[in-house]
C-alpha cells in the first residue's frame, strides 16, 4: 500500500497583495491524476476569507504537479469555493473568460532575494549600498553576482515538475532575478506562475533566505520589479495588420485606470517613467519601446505583425488571474 502527501496550494484573502497557502493531505494509492484528487477545507477564519463562527472554506483541485522535493509527492493547485461550492470573493482564477484557451500568456518574473538576517537584497552591505547599476544584468561571477544556487535549484525543481518553464537571468539591480513561464490557456499560465512562487519561497527555506515581490523594495536609483505580461490570441497571432495591433493598444488607453488597480500594489512606486517603466500617469504603447506601456515586439513586426503584445506594467506582486482576467477583457473590447 503506496501513500503520497499532496499539497494543496490557494490565495488567501489579503487584499490587494494575496499569499500562496498549502497544507498536506495523505492519500494511499493515489493514481496521480487531478480527477482522483479529492475537495477538501481549510479554516478561512484564519486566511481573512471567513468568520470565525463559519469559518470552513472548500478547496477545489485544479491543477496538479509532481513535487520533486518530496517522496510520493504532488502539488494540487485550487481554487477556493464558498460552502455552497460558488467561487469566494477572492477566487481570481474564476474570473477569468478563457474558457477555450484561446490566450497565450508569458510572465516574466522579477524578484529580490533577501538575506533574512540582514533584511537587505544579497549583495547589498550592511549599512551601505553595492556598487551602482550596471554590470548586474545577467552577470557572472562572485563581483556582481548573488543567489545563483538559488535559483539554478529553484529552475530544475520547475522543470521537474512539469511547469512550462521558459528561462532565469539575473536582473538590473543587485540580488534581482527573473524567471519566465509560458502556457497556452490564462488559467494555466495564472497556475504555473502560483506554484513555481511557491516552489521559489519553500526553496528559501533552507537558505536563510526569503523573497521579496514589492515592486520597489529598494527606494533611489534602482530598478524595481514587474511581472511583464507577454499575451496574444488567435487575432494577434494570425492579423498580419499593423492597424489591427494598433486598434488593440488603443482599447487599453480608456481602462487604464482598471488596469492599474489590479496590475499589483504599490505599483506607483516603480511605474515612474525611468528605470525601464511608464509612468503610472500615462499610457503608451510603441514597437521595441520598453518605456512604454505596453511593448510591441520587434519580432512581431518581423513577422508580419503576427505575434504577441507586452503590458510592461504589472508589478512583480500582482496576481496574474487578475492580470490575465483584465487584460483578456479589454482585448475582447477592442473594435476590430
Amino acid at each position: 500500500m503506496s501513500k503520497s502527501k499532496l499539497e494543496y496550494l490557494w490565495l488567501d484573502g489579503y487584499d490587494p497583495t494575496a499569499n500562496i497557502r498549502s497544507k498536506t493531505r495523505i492519500e494511499e494509492n493515489f493514481s496521480g491524476k487531478l480527477e482522483d484528487c479529492p475537495m477538501w477545507s481549510f479554516d478561512g477564519s484564519s486566511t481573512k476569507q471567513a468568520e470565525g463562527g463559519n469559518s470552513d472554506c472548500l478547496l477545489k483541485p485544479v491543477a496538479i504537479y509532481p513535487d520533486p522535493a518530496r517522496r510520493n509527492g504532488f502539488l494540487v493547485m485550487t481554487e477556493v469555493l464558498n460552502p455552497d461550492g460558488t467561487p469566494h470573493a477572492s477566487n481570481s482564477r474564476a474570473t477569468i473568460d478563457d474558457a477555450d484557451h484561446d490566450f497565450w500568456f508569458g510572465f516574466e518574473q522579477e524578484y529580490f532575494i533577501m538575506d533574512t538576517a540582514t533584511q537587505l537584497p544579497l549583495g547589498f552591505p550592511v549599512g551601505g549600498y553595492p556598487g551602482p547599476q550596471g554590470l548586474y544584468y545577467c552577470s557572472v561571477g562572485g563581483k556582481n553576482t548573488w543567489g545563483r544556487d538559488l535559483v539554478e535549484e529553484h529552475a530544475d525543481l520547475c522543470l521537474d515538475a512539469g511547469l512550462q518553464f521558459e528561462g532565469i537571468n539575473q536582473e538590473v539591480a543587485a540580488g534581482q532575478w527573473e524567471f519566465q513561464l509560458f502556457a497556452k490557456g490564462a488559467k494555466k499560465a495564472g497556475d504555473e506562475i502560483w506554484v513555481a512562487r511557491y516552489l521559489l519561497q519553500r526553496l528559501t527555506e533552507s537558505y536563510g533566505y526569503y523573497i521579496e515581490y514589492h515592486p520597489k523594495p529598494i527606494k533611489g536609483d534602482w530598478n524595481g520589479s514587474g511581472m511583464h505580461a507577454n499575451f496574444s490570441n488567435t487575432l494577434l497571432r494570425t492579423c498580419g495588420s499593423k492597424e489591427t495591433y494598433e486598434k488593440v493598444c488603443e482599447a487599453f488607453r480608456p481602462v487604464t485606470k482598471e488596469h492599474i488597480a489590479v496590475y499589483g500594489e504599490f505599483n506607483d512606486e516603480r511605474l515612474t517613467g525611468q528605470h525601464e517603466t511608464a509612468s503610472i500617469k500615462d499610457f503608451s504603447y510603441g514597437v521595441s519601446d520598453r518605456g512604454a506601456s505596453i511593448r510591441i515586439p520587434i519580432m512581431t513586426v518581423e513577422k508580419g505583425w503576427k505575434g504577441w503584445l507586452e503590458d510592461r506594467r504589472p508589478a512583480s506582486n500582482a496576481d496574474p488571474y487578475k492580470v490575465a482576467a483584465r487584460i483578456i477583457k479589454t482585448v475582447k473590447s477592442a473594435d476590430i
